[in-house]
């Protein structure tokens, strides 16, 4: 039986590594990944040996070629009787012609001593039937609201998946489901709990751009999921993501025992990294199981309302520091460059009942969150013990949550808008 195959765009950021590590587990698929870098995350290549690795331009298109020459290598058998005008594919007639398997130029070997009808057939199997992945998943953007703001060409360039989806259509069929990473920042934020068939109103050019790729692909693919996602919080990646992530940034800042500002009047239903993941997973699974059309807009938050406060108080229980520390302020007292909007909690109704999911509590994730963190600080002491024969090494890096440090509450609270979605 054919294998399924797997591309998740973005792969090398935050989701998208959680998303390849759960897929790898599962050992069911052929996985591959894109990144914008010039060279992939090597930790994340070594930890996953089999992933396939592609550098692609979401803005230009650049590189997915690539993807459909590797990573949808031709397993056809295409025969042409010699002089007969004959063709055949998959093995069918192959004893009445040459055998050709792998890479081939269809266009220049079918135009010999076979029918223009024919050819034209033949060709068109062999670019649909294996080039194109099963599922894509589109976890790249530009996901930090004041970057967008200040350059709105790029937002709109790399949030809005023109390229993806007309090399998607390019291959003429119905086979592929694109999940796509959206954000709870389409909506205006003006009332709790917004829902699905809420009006989209941003307030900032992220939103706007996340709103024109909405549209974009409803208007141009067959079968899509769109998941509008709140922050994604947990623990940190295979290859440590550049970018501080927010419980582990909440703590580093608290963890330094001096009174820290955090806004008390914006509100969000963030959601578990493992959470989103298992959202993916199971439309994956449902699609690779029946292939049944998808058109599906979902909300992904978590199940609590909470304010920048309310999560900074919530890792202060957890980890035991005091709320004294923890100063509540006003959005407004701070200028960010960028609007944002106030509320923008969701209604999860439909995603509980459609897939059966419940995502975990706050407070449950960020004990999660913590303690897969203190895990992985072990392991890198055990690594460093074991490497320098007993003298153990100040860990340090973006999973030691110690050292990170944070210079403004301007840095701490803008900082979270920017994992609606992971690059």
């Amino acid at each position: 039986m054919e294998r399924k195959r797997v591309l998740v765009v973005g792969g090398s950021g935050y989701l998208g590594q959680h998303l390849l590590a759960a897929l790898a587990a599962g050992g069911e698929v052929d996985i591959a990944f894109t990144h914008h870098r010039d060279t992939p995350p090597q930790p994340l290549l070594h930890a996953l040996p089999g992933l396939r690795a592609f550098r692609v331009d979401l803005r230009s298109g650049d590189g997915l070629r690539a993807v459909s020459e590797s990573f949808g290598q031709l397993r056809q058998v295409a025969a042409a009787a010699i002089g007969g005008g004959v063709v055949a594919v998959d093995g069918a007639d192959a004893g009445r012609g040459r055998c050709l398997e792998g890479s081939i130029d269809t266009e220049k070997y079918l135009s010999f001593g076979s029918d223009r009808g024919h050819a034209d057939w033949v060709v068109k199997k062999l670019r649909h039937a294996n080039l194109m992945p099963h599922v894509i998943v589109n976890c790249a953007a530009i996901s930090v609201p004041r970057q967008c703001e200040t350059d709105p060409a790029a937002a709109m360039a790399t949030n809005v998946p023109s390229s993806l989806v007309t090399w998607l259509l390019s291959f003429g069929n119905d086979n592929t489901l694109l999940i796509h990473l959206s954000t709870d920042q389409v909506y205006e934020g003006v009332k709790s709990f917004y829902k699905e068939d809420d009006e989209t109103l941003p307030v900032n050019m992220y939103g706007k751009s996340k709103v024109a790729a909405e549209k974009f692909i409803i208007e141009q693919c067959s079968n899509y999921a769109i998941l509008r996602s709140s922050i994604i919080y947990g623990p940190q990646t295979i290859s440590p993501v550049a970018k501080s992530l927010p419980i582990q940034w909440m703590d580093s800042v608290l963890s330094q025992g001096q009174q820290v500002q955090f806004f008390n009047d914006e509100f969000r239903c963030p959601v578990y990294v493992k959470d989103m993941v298992d959202v993916v997973l199971s439309l994956t699974k449902s699609w690779l199981a029946d292939g049944k059309a998808v058109q599906v807009l979902l909300n992904v938050g978590g199940p609590d309302r909470v304010s920048r406060l309310q999560m900074a108080e919530s890792v202060a229980d957890v980890r035991g520091y005091s709320h004294s520390i923890i100063k509540s302020v006003s959005a407004s007292s701070v200028d960010r460059g960028v609007a944002s909007p106030p509320d923008i909690s969701m209604d999860i109704t439909k995603l509980t009942q459609m897939l059966g999911i419940k995502p975990i509590s706050f407070q449950d994730g960020v004990r999660a969150t913590l303690a897969a963190e203190a895990t992985i600080l072990l392991g890198e002491a055990s690594t460093n013990f074991a490497e320098n024969c007993g003298s153990i090494k100040t860990v340090s890096g973006p999973s030691a949550t110690s050292l990170m440090q944070v210079k403004s509450k301007t840095d701490i609270n803008e900082g979270l808008n920017s994992y609606a979605c992971s690059c």
